[in-house]
């Protein structure tokens, strides 16, 4: 299997697949790089170089007892785009993921990126406390914790059948493959990487790592996210950025990527080719939930 090694001594499994500019995809809680195979599948066939990455703690890369935090996952994000020399790369993250590729641009600058896309990411911060009085209270993690010492197979089944892919939602077209499919990849993971980056994408601010981006973002974001409420993320996310489009999708969940691939997968090609028309660029007046 290709892998980097850190500067710890992890070692970090990719994907590097086609040629072209390439598209680096980061990963949601807790899972792969298979989570992206529909956006593999599709930019590699309209001439993109795609590379997807197993964060640490996670499918096949190294269980490590530290580093599950994100300073460090940017730092092997780093190390990966060092590795295999990408320039002018666009980065994709979805929910956890979005954090990583925030914090990436954010410390360690643009110099070999053209751009960022946000999908349901967990920016700026989720956890509810003074200067984020609309986040989700600390219960909320508390639970996922207590959920995964608990009995962490269960809570593989638990999330994906329920909000994660809105399969909860009356009339929603429940498909037990993709269940199947995000506990397969959480089950790879190691318990105390998934435990400790629970922390990392509820507690940490990526506020001054908006702010600093200074190549275009595509923020993306369904209204019926029940994992990371797009009023908290999204349309704060949009107002940090120097460069930002944001686009929000009536009814789709926070698994909208995997559920809705098509259309994800043609706006983002068509917001990267400059012609997506519909979607509210950031320099439009206050913005407000539907």
């Amino acid at each position: 299997m290709p892998t980097i090694t850190t500067k710890d001594g992890a070692q970090i499994f990719y994907k590097d697949w086609g040629s072209g500019q390439p598209i680096v995809f980061s990963h949601g809680w807790p899972l792969s790089a298979d989570d992206w195979d529909a956006q593999m599948m599709f930019f590699g066939m309209n001439g993109y170089r795609v590379i997807a990455h197993d964060r640490r703690g996670h499918g096949r890369s190294s269980q490590t007892w530290d580093g599950n935090e994100m300073d460090t996952y940017a730092d092997d994000l780093r190390a990966l785009v060092l590795a295999l020399d990408l320039k002018d790369a666009v980065h994709v993250g979805h929910s956890t993921g979005g954090g990583e590729v925030a914090r990436y641009l954010g410390r360690h600058g643009t110099d070999r990126a053209a751009a960022g896309v946000l999908i349901g990411a967990v920016p700026p911060v989720m956890v509810k406390k003074e200067s984020n009085p609309e986040g989700l209270p600390m219960e909320v993690f508390d639970g996922f914790r207590t959920g995964l010492l608990a009995n962490r197979a269960q809570q593989f089944l638990d999330v994906p059948t329920g909000p994660f892919y809105g399969f909860n939602r009356p009339g929603a077209n429940v498909s037990e493959g993709t269940i199947r499919n995000w506990w397969r990849q959480g089950m790879m993971g190691g318990v105390k990487a998934h435990y400790d980056c629970i922390k990392a994408f509820s507690e940490t601010d990526f506020t001054e790592d908006l702010k600093k981006i200074d190549v275009p973002v595509f923020v993306m974001h369904g209204d019926d996210d029940q994992i990371v409420p797009y009023q908290d993320a999204a349309l704060k996310s949009i107002k940090l950025l120097q460069k930002g489009t944001l686009k929000v999708y009536p009814g789709l969940p926070h698994g909208m990527a995997t559920t809705h691939a098509d259309i994800i997968n043609n706006d983002l090609l068509a917001w990267l080719k400059g012609e997506l028309k519909d979607a509210t660029s950031q320099s439009s007046a206050a913005l407000e939930p539907a």
